[in-house]
């Protein structure tokens, strides 16, 4: 586009400037082709059928709105397509659809991205599942001061186990001593004995097998005599 029209726009000479062979949107088979080479003045587009474009608004000196349209009648006409001047320069605006796509493009990008990267946080192991890992955190973690782990002397398994060999072992061997409180004096433990057979009973039972093995055996039947055989 020329610029040295940028000083002289107005809503007069606008359209002869969008006519301008440097132009890519002007169509050059449109009414007001016929009308300028005839000489006529825009009011006779609206006796005529065809494309056409007419001043749709103006905000001098910078702002204009050109719009092409299809005219079926003096009183009907179809838009095709709008075009702004600004500061010189020729725009073609975008139709509805096209902004509610780009728009529509525009935030579900913006939502795959955040779940994207809401997805490169995650973590997942098979013992402990999923929790999230944030760059912040790796960030704090090296910032705090690194205390030292207390190492347990052995493991929950290990001082369960432990528990139970002590229990059996004390079921075993009973203590002799018991300590009431810290610091006392170790008080003997009663072990209760269980009361001893007297002696009569003892030699009783010793008597009775002695009894048992001196028993006389029952006889034993005597062999069968022979007889002789008669002939």
């Amino acid at each position: 586009m020329c610029f040295g029209w940028v000083p002289i726009l107005n809503p007069g000479n606008v359209l002869d400037y969008f006519s301008e062979r440097s132009n890519p949107f002007y169509d050059r088979t449109c009414n007001n082709e016929v009308v300028k080479m005839q000489r006529l003045t825009l009011e006779h587009l609206n006796q005529m059928v065809g494309v056409e474009y007419i001043l749709l608004h103006a905000q001098e000196p910078i702002l204009y709105i050109i719009r092409k349209q299809q005219r079926q009648s003096p009183t009907q006409v179809i838009p095709m397509a709008d075009y702004y001047i600004i500061a010189g320069v020729v725009y073609q605006a975008p139709d509805l659809g096209t902004v509610i796509s780009s728009r529509v493009l525009s935030a579900v990008h913006g939502i795959q991205s955040a779940f994207d990267e809401a997805m490169s946080y995650c973590r997942y192991h098979p013992s402990k599942g999923y929790w999230w890992h944030f760059k912040d955190q790796e960030e704090r973690e090296k910032s705090k001061p690194k205390s030292k782990k207390k190492e347990e002397p052995s493991s929950v398994f290990q001082r369960h186990r432990v528990d139970t060999l002590l229990l059996d072992l004390r079921s075993k061997f009973p203590p002799t001593f018991y300590q009431p409180k810290p610091g006392e004096k170790p008080i003997p433990v009663e072990v209760k004995k269980e009361p001893e057979p007297p002696a009569e009973a003892v030699k009783q039972e010793e008597r009775e097998p002695a009894t048992k093995s001196s028993a006389p055996a029952p006889p034993s039947k005597p062999p069968p005599e022979k007889r002789a055989r008669l002939q």
